[in-house]
């Protein structure tokens, strides 16, 4: 009949389990660690693109924010408006300076930007500088007629949105609206 503890029995049995053990728990960190570092990886690469991301949605508001201030500078000189004194391009770094009419002087703002300096490229929004170099702005308003009472004009903002993922560089909104 056998002991129902056997010392020596348990004792050689843990011994063959340390050493079946031995460098277990070593390999178990090493694969936790690349699991950790891949995943924190991949949370650098998104918070990456969302600030690119980020940054192109801050253009695109800029550009409506630059072509509704237009629009509400034609409707206060409704008149020269609707007979062609905005129409045209302008385009950040080859800005019109000239101030002789109104009209010049909005264009020149606008491409500009408004903080008032007179060295561009302006950071105010509102203003085709704070999109970037090589923007541009299309303006386009159709004559009225003797029975129309109203004048439908367009904004083209023209703008580089390389930063986005993704995305195209060249973009191109066009808004209407009428004076």
């Amino acid at each position: 009949m056998r002991p129902a503890s056997n010392p020596k029995r348990a004792s050689r049995l843990a011994g063959c389990a340390t050493k079946r053990q031995t460098g277990v728990g070593l390999i178990e960190i090493l694969v936790a660690a690349a699991i950790l570092s891949i995943g924190i990886l991949g949370i650098v690469v998104l918070q990456v693109k969302t600030i690119a991301d980020n940054n192109s949605a801050l253009t695109r508001t800029q550009a409506s924010i630059a072509a509704y201030s237009m629009f509400d500078i034609m409707r206060s000189d409704r008149n020269n408006a609707l007979t062609g004194a905005y129409d045209g391009t302008v385009t950040v770094g080859n800005c019109p300076n000239k101030t002789d009419t109104l009209a010049n002087t909005q264009l020149r703002n606008w491409c500009q930007g408004f903080d008032g300096t007179s060295a561009p490229p302006a950071t105010e929004l509102g203003g085709l500088a704070a999109i970037g170099s090589g923007t541009a702005g299309a303006i386009a308003c159709s004559p009225t007629g003797a029975a129309v009472t109203a004048s439908n004009c367009s904004i083209t903002i023209t703008f580089n949105d390389s930063k986005a993922t993704g995305g195209q560089a060249a973009q191109s909104f066009t808004y209407w609206t009428q004076l």
